[in-house]
């Protein structure tokens, strides 16, 4: 039988990122005990006021269908949300509703390029870019983001890898897995490069209220970018609720327009109730987000005391997010092999570095999304691990 050549373009880009984390959950179905800093996803429970509001809205019927753009009341907080933000009027014709970041990116992707075009990305990247991408038939290109610049990309960098066939820069800040945060003057560079280009520039901004220290700025919120900048985001990581699956997208008028068609053939709506549920959330500053910043911030803190400098690994705290990095390359190991042995001889599960592509080969990503206990016995299993492979490397 024939497929479509979209199955053979995404082949290997699924759950095969995640062996890791997928070989973890195995061992715990079998009875083994297993720490588990892989995946980003709160510790914390979506806040009851917000259950409450979704409950009340299914009780009173908003459990019917929607339209392609979203309903009037989500759209009327993202509007106030962003003209708040960016210092200028956005309203909802500027505004998409799509169930989480995820299909968010990949219908804004879709929208924007196909075979033939390049997309780019830094490198570290997020594990999913790459399907999306490729669903899309462009190519990915990547622009090196260099540990001693702190992860984040540079506008010189990003200048070398661009050809006629770029259509597309798709930024992450706070960036996933890195934790890097690119400040104004650096957005200014990048966008300026990007105006030199025609580039649409797509803002990744899930982790925009998970910043450790100074203030975010989106590219949205810069005049000279504005026309060319497409922010995604959603409520899973802010508000602690990602099995509620409600995202979003914020560009000009004139794209929404014609993403609409494309949208509504896929989708055709989020939940009513998931809506309300939101557009509540937008309306009030996130509680969880609180809670959530001043325990990530304190285990990054944890984590690089126990790890940084022990048995040759390097480990600091990141600029912002859910999750830090350990450059264990001292070892000898890739970050696959390390994490895979990690996990069968000390029950810790964590993500390998080369997940996130070809620059964080040998570094591991571990969540902070985990109690402070578990947080303690993971690092001491870290140790004790790089510092056997230390003693045979030297022996």
């Amino acid at each position: 039988m024939r497929y479509a050549s979209v199955t053979n373009r995404l082949a290997g880009l699924g759950s095969d990122k995640w062996a890791v984390h997928i070989r973890a959950r195995e061992m715990r179905q079998a009875g083994a005990e297993i720490i588990e800093l892989t995946i980003g996803e709160p510790d914390i429970p979506t806040p009851s006021d917000m259950i409450d509001v979704a409950d009340r809205a299914m009780r009173a019927g908003r459990t019917g269908y929607s339209n392609g753009r979203g309903e009037p009341g989500v759209l009327a907080a993202l509007a106030a949300k962003y003209s708040e933000r960016t210092g200028r009027p956005i309203t909802p014709e500027n505004v998409m509703c799509f169930p989480g970041t995820q299909t968010a990116l990949s219908i804004v992707m879709l929208g924007l390029a196909e075979g033939g075009d390049e997309i780019i990305t830094g490198d570290p990247l997020y594990a999913t870019y790459d399907g999306v991408i490729r669903a899309t038939g462009a190519t990915r290109i990547s622009v090196p983001l260099h540990p001693e610049n702190g992860f984040r990309m540079q506008a010189a960098d990003l200048e070398k890898v661009i050809t006629p066939k770029a259509r597309v820069l798709l930024l992450n800040t706070p960036h996933n897995p890195t934790g890097a945060v690119l400040g104004k003057k650096e957005l200014a560079e990048i966008g300026e490069v990007c105006r030199k280009h025609d580039l649409w520039i797509v803002s990744d901004e899930v982790y925009e209220l998970l910043i450790f220290d100074g203030k975010f700025t989106s590219p949205l919120d810069l005049p000279d970018l504005a026309d060319r900048t497409i922010a995604v985001s959603s409520i899973s990581k802010s508000h602690a609720a990602p099995g509620f699956r409600s995202g979003w997208c914020v560009g000009p008028k004139a794209f929404t327009q014609r993403l609409l068609p494309l949208s509504e053939s896929m989708l055709f709506g989020v939940q009513p109730f998931i809506a309300d549920m939101t557009a509540y959330a937008l309306g009030r500053p996130s509680a969880a987000a609180a809670t959530m910043h001043e325990n990530y911030l304190r285990r990054a803190e944890r984590i690089s005391e126990r790890l940084n400098g022990i048995a040759g690994i390097v480990c600091k705290v990141p600029q912002a997010g859910m999750f830090i990095l350990a450059d264990i390359r001292a070892t000898g190991l890739t970050g696959d092999a390390f994490a895979m042995r990690l996990l069968e001889e000390e029950h810790v599960a964590v993500m390998p570095g080369e997940s996130f592509g070809e620059n964080l080969s040998g570094y591991l990503r571990l969540s902070l999304s985990v109690a402070d206990d578990k947080i303690d016995a993971a690092c001491a299993g870290i140790v004790r691990l790089a510092s056997r492979l230390q003693q045979r490397k030297y022996a």
